[in-house]
């Protein structure tokens, strides 16, 4: 009869207007922001935001999370731990903590761990702290060392990835 849990409210567009998916799967142009996760304790991952096989975003997506995209994203993707799954496409930039590439990437990567797996196809400049490839995968682009790899990258939203993300509304 009662329950502690309380229902999450459903996504909201910057207009106010509920956020969801129409029949073909297409999201319009526009940045999508998920919603901050619960805390989670230090070295524990939430559970990831998953972008399917049959969803297409066109537009910049921001996360505050970890991000598992079987999908397509025309648009670049910021995150704190983004796996792209191998059937995956991505047309535009990655910037994350960690970034693990099973599918398409057409665009730079910015993140301190880049990780591209046999089944991988990247055309785009990585600038990582570190980097492993393994045999098999496709990389046509330039690999940058550096300390900070992440370090004054505009997120869609306007802000910098300093490590500190505003709540929603505030700057």
């Amino acid at each position: 009869m009662f329950s502690n849990k309380k229902s999450a409210p459903p996504p909201v567009g910057a207009s106010g207007s509920l956020l969801s998916a129409p029949p073909n799967g297409v999201i319009g142009t526009g940045a999508v922001q998920a919603s901050r996760p619960a805390p989670v304790r230090s070295g524990e991952r939430g559970a990831p935001s998953v972008i399917g096989p049959d969803l297409t975003i066109v537009g910049n997506l921001l996360s505050v999370g970890e991000v598992q995209l079987d999908g397509e994203v025309q648009g670049d993707l910021h995150a704190t731990h983004v796996v792209v799954g191998e059937h995956a496409r991505v047309t535009g930039g990655i910037v994350a903590e960690e970034v693990i590439v099973r599918g398409h990437v057409m665009g730079s990567i910015h993140s301190k761990k880049v990780m591209l797996q046999s089944s991988s196809h990247v055309e785009g400049d990585i600038f990582h702290q570190a980097l492993s490839i393994e045999q098999g995968a496709f990389f046509e682009g330039k690999s940058r060392r550096s300390e900070d790899p992440t370090a004054g990258i505009a997120r869609p939203d306007g802000g910098h990835t300093n490590g500190a993300i505003p709540l929603p509304g505030h700057k």
